[in-house]
């Protein structure tokens, strides 16, 4: 019996807004004295996340972030003397709550699971404090798990396992939600627990339990029908 869905965060509930950009990297290397190209940002961002290297044990770790961040930036054509200062400044823009918007659907959605009485969690690697940034954006949840507050980032197995602690269910009750083929869906269906990946930009077309936005959720749910 479905007693509980857990979210991630990033590109599943909200998505970073201009602040967080290839144009705010612009104006932030300025100040830095860099010359940073905004048409390079996407091969950049691509590039960086091929170079990402999760720490072994996944304990959460800043400067796994602002390493990805000055790759980032060098990308972007940014050179080595103001690289690493312009990552820093950045990284510590993704720990604004307001630098963030949420998608349309999030919290239609989140109120439909709460009619039917389900709890409701969220599961996030990052810097940002997860309850606060709950509280801004006015998600109504029942425990929201950061890496940083608890030291171990997904997909490592302790994180979901004290999302299901704290919202008192077992694996079996519970359904994970998020954007992350590796982190969410691999690390939740490692511990055997359902997970169903929210495929935005239709990049996963083969994924078994797959939906496209959340507006889906409930029917995949069976709370609703087709």
């Amino acid at each position: 019996m479905l007693r509980a869905v857990i979210f991630d965060v990033d590109f599943t509930l909200s998505q970073p807004g201009p602040e967080l950009g290839p144009e705010a990297y612009r104006r932030v290397g300025l100040a830095h004295g860099l010359d940073l190209d905004p048409g390079q940002y996407e091969e950049a961002r691509l590039a960086a996340m091929e170079d990402l290297r999760s720490h072994p044990e996944f304990v959460h770790d800043e400067e796994l972030w602002v390493t990805f961040t000055e790759d980032i930036v060098r990308g972007m054509g940014g050179d080595a003397a103001g690289a690493r200062a312009c990552a820093a400044d950045m990284v510590r823009r993704w720990e604004i709550h307001e630098n963030f918007h949420l998608y349309d659907d999030a919290l239609p959605v989140i109120a439909s699971l709460r009619e039917h009485r389900l709890s409701i969690g969220l599961i996030s690697n990052g810097q940002r404090d997860l309850e606060e940034f709950a509280t801004h954006h006015q998600l109504r949840v029942d425990c929201a798990v950061g890496s940083k507050a608890h030291g171990r980032a997904k997909p490592h197995a302790s994180i979901f396992e004290c999302a299901l602690s704290t919202l008192g269910v077992t694996v079996p009750e519970a359904v994970m939600v998020g954007d992350s083929v590796k982190d969410d869906i691999e690390g939740a269906r490692a511990l055997g627990m359902r997970a169903i990946l929210v495929d935005r930009d239709d990049l996963y077309p083969g994924e078994r339990d797959r939906i496209t936005d959340l507006f889906q959720l409930p029917v995949a749910l069976g709370l609703t029908a087709v």
